[in-house]
């Protein structure tokens, strides 16, 4: 494998992969591919890699693929494994843990033995080609290299995590409520809607807690990249040009549409949310975007045209008993219902939603936060009358 032509390897949360391969190919990566498993590819070299990093907002991870195959019995696992380039990567005195092992519907089902496998076959080809001895162990104080190995009936996979950390921490977040919405999760939300075809729209997010959506919103108006102030794994490595990333984050500074005028609107009942959401904001420096009102979602009204409300209410499982959640449902359908020139766009567990909300929607995307199955139902408004 030569380090100028990689296979890359991104993670999105389930339902969402079509975006983020989406994301990829607005940024010009090269055969970006969504596989029968909705695993997400693209073609790249280090650089690539590390703008998929700084600039991908739906994604978790970027991973080197380093090697693919089948494996149907643990000999076969370490004879596959030893055969790939690690050297390429992992130089002498490094950390190379195999942090991860999955096997899905595979022979090779006991994931410790797998993961313990994977290792042994990395370091004795490690031994060899730093000429080390057998029964020499690898000293590994160096820079990291994370390892994850995945089997599907059968089929191996093996990567190397550049990013570190998930790639929803974008550094910005200073505080967050009690059920805490994911940056890349709610950055999908807001891709998902019209509103970015013509951003000086009004933007309202009527349960906004720590504000994480609108932010979302504003940077992806602004054409900030979500990376520019957070760390990757990657940067430890001793094939990283940190100089390189550095002039990667000035070219991102700069084409940062900071000019551009947002009607940006985040509503919450709840004060110390406010503050909360306000702190947020003047961590990523959009104080005078993004705006705050203490205010119940029942009493939001507009005499504006054509905006866009993005929420993710409370579903009745953490921070409200279920009758409240229903309650609150029936409560923003009635609110909402007047605003019929603007889209609306409600995340929620409950699968009676309609039913309460008092309106059946356009459409409707099933989406997972985290591990809890949602659906995402998009109402969209009437044309406003031309006079």
């Amino acid at each position: 494998m030569k380090i100028e032509n990689l296979t890359f390897q991104v993670t999105a949360a389930a339902g969402i992969e079509s975006l983020t391969a989406r994301e990829l190919r607005d940024l010009n990566f090269q055969n970006v591919r969504i596989d029968d498993r909705s695993r997400i590819f693209f073609d790249g070299n280090f650089t690539d890699m590390m703008r998929a990093n700084l600039w991908l907002r739906t994604a978790d991870r970027v991973k080197i693929v380093m090697g693919e195959f089948q494996a149907k019995t643990f000999e076969t696992l370490f004879d596959q494994v030893y055969t790939l380039n690690w050297e390429d990567f992992i130089p002498l005195g490094a950390k190379f843990p195999v942090a991860k092992a999955k096997s899905v519907k595979s022979q090779l089902h006991n994931e410790p033995s797998v993961q313990s496998i994977t290792k042994k076959a990395i370091v004795k080809k490690l031994q060899e080609v730093y000429h080390r001895p057998e029964n020499q162990a690898l000293q590994e104080t160096g820079p990291e290299y994370r390892i994850e190995i995945a089997l599907n009936k059968d089929f191996a996979t093996l990567t190397i995590d550049t990013t570190g950390d998930s790639l929803f921490k974008r550094g910005y977040r200073q505080e967050h409520g009690g059920a805490p919405l994911k940056e890349n999760f709610a950055a999908a939300l807001v891709l998902m809607t019209n509103w970015l075809v013509n951003p000086t729209r009004p933007f309202v997010d009527i349960t906004c807690g720590s504000g994480t959506i609108v932010l979302e919103a504003a940077m992806a108006a602004l054409h900030m990249a979500p990376g520019l102030h957070r760390h990757f794994a990657f940067e430890n490595w001793t094939q990283s040009d940190l100089q390189l990333l550095s002039e990667l984050k000035i070219e991102a500074q700069g084409l940062a549409k900071r000019d551009l005028s947002l009607d940006i609107t985040g509503i919450d009942n709840d004060p110390q949310m406010i503050a909360i959401s306000r702190r947020n904001t003047l961590a990523l420096g959009l104080e005078n975007v993004v705006k705050y009102k203490e205010m119940r979602l029942q009493d939001f009204t507009s005499a504006q045209l054509d905006g866009v409300i993005v929420s993710n209410p409370p579903y009745g499982e953490r921070l409200l008993e279920q009758e409240e959640a229903q309650a609150l449902y029936q409560e923003m359908g009635e609110a909402l219902r007047p605003l019929k020139t603007w889209s609306k766009y409600i995340l929620t567990s409950n699968e009676s939603f309609e039913a309460l909300y008092g309106a059946k929607a356009n459409k409707k995307r099933k989406l997972y936060n985290g591990t809890l199955r949602t659906d995402y139902y998009q109402f969209f408004g009437e044309r406003p009358k031309k006079d």
